[in-house]
């Protein structure tokens, strides 16, 4: 045989395994198409739910998932109804564990404060509640502007001080108050997530005198920086008032009295002395 015939036979050779492979590649992809896929149906979000609300057969409904499922995903409905949504959950979206509230907790804001933890509520102004700038999940610090005890406006004017930073927003909305009058009004109220320690700083900084005005801050950026009192004479650039310090009083010792100076007088045979006052007296 010679050596031309071998080649063709080797050409030949390799056309055809590169025809069946081809071919077994793509038998196999169409036979892996028809096979069915393992699902799994799990719980998820029949409409938008907002935070706090308590969930109801309504809300849920179920969907398949192919492949895993998300960590800690509920498989029951019964299990998610009657429990409150500690955050907003969106339509479609499979329900988990962490989504909800403890079994028997109930709804609204309690079920959303984590143990140790307390729900302060602040009064804000217009521009902060109703421009939307504060909402849910959203990190602030909190400024209180006023008179220091023991001064008077005078001295420095009104001080702004960041009393806390990093704070964590729960909600945001309206609340119906009475005024000095008794006439109902709105005012807005913006709901954060402190300890009791912050809870007492944000009580005693929410009397009639301070100010209180929340900082919208990168929720990323969890750095406590040390802020420095701000004074309005400050703000000015005027000279801080320095304290008046009284003069001492110096005592002065008496001057010795004069001292007497006996003077001798002759006269003659006679012989007398006289005694006169200082010369510096005198002078």
């Amino acid at each position: 045989m010679n050596r031309r015939l071998l080649t063709i036979l080797f050409i030949a050779f390799v056309i055809a395994g590169g025809c069946a492979f081809l071919v077994y590649h793509l038998v196999g992809n169409r036979l892996m198409a028809s096979r069915p896929v393992a699902t799994t149906k799990v719980v998820a979000a029949a409409t938008d739910i907002k935070l706090g609300a308590v969930l109801t057969s309504a809300d849920l409904t179920t969907i398949q998932i192919s492949g895993p499922i998300p960590q800690g995903a509920i498989l029951k409905p019964q299990d998610a109804i009657g429990r409150g949504a500690i955050s907003e959950i969106y339509q479609g979206e499979p329900i988990v564990e962490g989504r909800l509230a403890a079994p028997g907790s109930g709804g609204g804001l309690a079920a959303t404060i984590p143990d140790g933890m307390r729900a302060c509520a602040v009064k804000v102004d217009e521009v902060v509640g109703v421009a939307g700038f504060v909402t849910p999940g959203m990190r602030v610090d909190v400024l209180a502007s006023g008179t220091p005890p023991g001064q008077t406006s005078a001295d420095q004017g009104t001080v702004s001080k960041t009393i806390l930073q990093n704070i964590q927003v729960l909600s945001a909305g309206t609340d119906i108050q009475r005024d000095a009058a008794g006439k109902p009004h709105q005012v807005q109220v913006v709901n954060l997530l402190v300890t009791p320690e912050q809870a007492e700083t944000l009580s005693l900084a929410s009397g009639q005198q301070v100010h209180i005005q929340l900082v919208l801050r990168n929720p990323l950026d969890t750095t406590i920086n040390q802020v420095p009192v701000t004074a309005m004479s400050n703000l000015f650039g005027q000279p801080q008032p320095t304290p008046s310090h009284s003069r001492p009083v110096v005592r002065h010792a008496a001057p010795p009295a004069p001292q007497a100076y006996a003077i001798e007088v002759i006269n003659g045979s006679t012989r007398s002395e006289q005694k006169v006052g200082s010369l510096e007296a005198k002078q």
